[in-house]
């Protein structure tokens, strides 16, 4: 039995964003590196800087996936409007016992499957973009429309890269409006 949770719509700030990763906006020309800058840890693997092309991605999702090795960058080219679904990373120590399931993913690291109430869905406006903390979960980019263009900072070699799947496993199907 498949049942659909409608999430409300964050405004992604600095602050509101903050548990999940970092909004980096725009600086002026000359200013020192800082706080305000993506926080990047790329030094487990080749960074890839790309452009990603993305098709049809309506305002729901079933699939999530998180990192575990490298910070992720995604923006917007043109600064569009777009929608990411994030829930706190869940990497553990597999030799912890925190009282909860895990799962030993095929990249090798411990994990608590995220819950359905641990989601957050934030839109992401204009010219700026989201460095995600390692390990954060994350489904999108979404949009609206039937096509966009995404900078995208992640490692050469994706592969360590961990899915869980919602609709099958929890029978949950997760929407909103944007």
């Amino acid at each position: 039995m498949t049942s659909m949770l409608k999430l409300p719509v964050i405004d992604a700030t600095p602050t509101s964003f903050a548990d999940f990763g970092q909004v980096i906006e725009a600086s002026a020309d000359g200013e020192g590196f800082g706080p305000r800058d993506a926080q990047l840890d790329l030094s487990r693997g080749i960074p890839r800087f790309y452009v990603l092309h993305l098709e049809n991605r309506p305002l729901k999702f079933t699939r999530i996936t998180h990192h575990a090795r490298v910070t992720q960058c995604l923006g917007s080219m043109g600064g569009h409007d777009w929608y990411l679904g994030v829930a706190k990373t869940s990497i553990v120590n597999p030799n912890e016992d925190i009282g909860k399931k895990t799962v030993q993913s095929k990249s090798g690291h411990s994990y608590v499957p995220p819950h359905p109430d641990d989601f957050r869905v934030f839109r992401i406006s204009g010219p700026k973009f989201v460095k995600l903390h390692i390990g954060t979960w994350h489904a999108g980019p979404l949009f609206k429309g039937d096509t966009m263009d995404f900078y995208n900072l992640e490692h050469a070699n994706t592969n360590d890269h961990t899915a869980h799947d919602f609709e099958k496993e929890d029978g949950v199907i997760f929407s909103f409006d944007g």
